[in-house]
């Protein structure tokens, strides 16, 4: 029996929009680029031959068009793993729910979604300027508890680990992590061999959680210590940003393909950092945009 979902549960505008994104089901490509700035929409933008949708909510700005025959959709995510779970929510509900009736479709349409982001290195091998892809990520923001199946898509060995390494045990200050895999076709397509790929923290904020001290003293000053002295099978956390884990959960639980590809922008190792890299990212746009 098909699965119906109530108007308190999938929100629809007026217009027959998803209520937070303001698309509409005809106007979501099947690849996907997500990016956190609102800004960054219209520079990924700036690279298609035409556009045939844009719209405005909020921190979500979206343009459909075409770039060498693919049509792509961009998003704008703002920043945070809550934030993820709006998009990726509305995203797959207009890929697979019919607006009209509120059922289920009978097909389930896969999306392909590629996070263009910016991060903060940990590992000498990850300086200002690196292209990380999140081979795994390991969320700090606590979403993935929330839905049913996360331990059947999650690293949970490598969950127990990292904890047992950070002296969480027992901790119910801490968040639980999950340790995901983004989609591998993807890494594939996406990497050919110019980039980085290794394991990224998604902290649940900017500052404490990533270890970043300004007037409020650090729960355990020595986190970032531990978390750069991390090591299982051979896998090393690479760097922290805030959405990939959700991401690429989420994904995995509905059915789509998705990976996350940042450009370090600080090295907290080595205490280096680049706040002009808006020039420099065009780089890895186009990477993208050629691959997906």
């Amino acid at each position: 029996m098909k699965k119906y979902f109530a108007a308190s549960e999938l929100l629809i505008n007026s217009d027959g929009s998803v209520f937070h994104l303001h698309i509409k089901p005809e106007q979501l490509a099947d690849k996907v680029i997500l990016v956190g700035d609102p800004g960054r929409v219209s520079l990924v933008a700036s690279h298609f031959e035409n556009i045939e949708m844009e719209v405005e909510s909020r921190e979500f700005k979206s343009i459909t068009g075409s770039y060498k025959g693919k049509r792509i959709t961009v998003v704008s995510t703002g920043i945070g793993c809550d934030n993820i779970d709006i998009v990726m929510n509305e995203l797959d509900a207009l890929a697979n729910i019919d607006f009209k009736t509120r059922y289920e479709k009978d097909e389930h349409r896969e999306l392909s979604l590629v996070r263009i982001g910016t991060c903060g290195g940990l590992q000498p091998n990850t300086p200002v300027g690196t292209f990380v892809v999140s081979e795994k990520s390991m969320g700090f923001d606590g979403l993935l508890n929330f839905y049913a199946g996360r331990n059947a898509v999650c690293d949970l060995a490598m969950e127990k680990a990292f904890i047992n390494h950070m002296g969480w045990t027992g901790n119910m200050c801490q968040p639980y992590p999950y340790v995901i895999d983004a989609n591998k076709e993807l890494i594939e397509r996406i990497d050919k061999g110019d980039m980085v790929r290794g394991v990224t923290i998604a902290a649940g904020g900017f500052f404490g959680p990533q270890g970043r001290e300004l007037r409020i003293p650090l729960a355990d000053p020595n986190q970032n210590e531990k978390i750069e002295k991390f090591e299982y099978n051979g896998y090393k956390i690479t760097n922290f940003e805030m959405e990939s884990s959700a991401l690429a959960g989420l994904s995995r639980l509905m059915g789509h393909k998705a990976m996350t590809v940042c450009m370090v922008i600080a090295n907290r190792l080595i205490k280096e950092a680049n706040t002009g890299y808006k020039s420099t990212i065009d780089e890895l746009i186009k990477k993208v945009l050629e691959r997906i």
